[in-house]
């Protein structure tokens, strides 16, 4: 007996998507059949399932933050680091992971906003540098954990 595939579907941000959480992500397409799709503005190798698709857009700012956002339906899931990204997904009904396995939340996005905004001024001013600390093994169990509990919850189709 073969089970129905995932009603909702994954997106993924891909020009910044980590390799070790785009293979995480590409087991869980595979062991549930959900439709992944990844968007970048260059070629990404993806696995050879049907259920699995390359979105490649133009060149350009946010678009395939756009693409995404234009292409996903209430209840799915986008992961990403982009926090004006995660925030449009929100407002459009979707699900926001981090690739370090943070939930973005109606309840913390807009601080969050607040925070990038301020983090990205001091940036510009030369107040402050560096990015996050590298992925480690903490922050990719918290990703697959809160990957397996999105999928948990997700209905299946007919």
């Amino acid at each position: 007996m073969t089970t129905s595939p995932l009603k909702a579907s994954l997106w993924i941000d891909a020009d910044a998507c980590p390799n070790t959480i785009k293979q995480i992500v590409f087991r869980a397409a595979e062991r549930t059949g959900i439709n992944l799709y990844l968007l970048a503005n260059q070629p990404v190798a993806i696995p050879a399932l049907p259920n699995i698709r390359m979105i490649q857009v133009r060149q350009g700012f946010d678009v395939a933050d756009n693409e995404i956002v234009a292409r996903l339906q209430p209840g799915d899931l986008v992961i990403t680091s982009d926090i004006p990204l995660a925030d449009e997904v929100l407002t459009k009904g979707g699900l926001a992971l981090s690739p370090r396995g943070e939930q973005f939340t109606a309840s913390t996005i807009k601080a969050k906003l607040t925070m990038r905004d301020f983090m990205d001024t001091l940036r510009s001013s030369g107040i402050h540098g560096g990015g996050p600390p590298p992925l480690g093994e903490p922050e990719k169990r918290r990703f697959a954990n809160a990957l397996d509990s999105y999928l948990a919850k997700v209905p299946r189709g007919e």
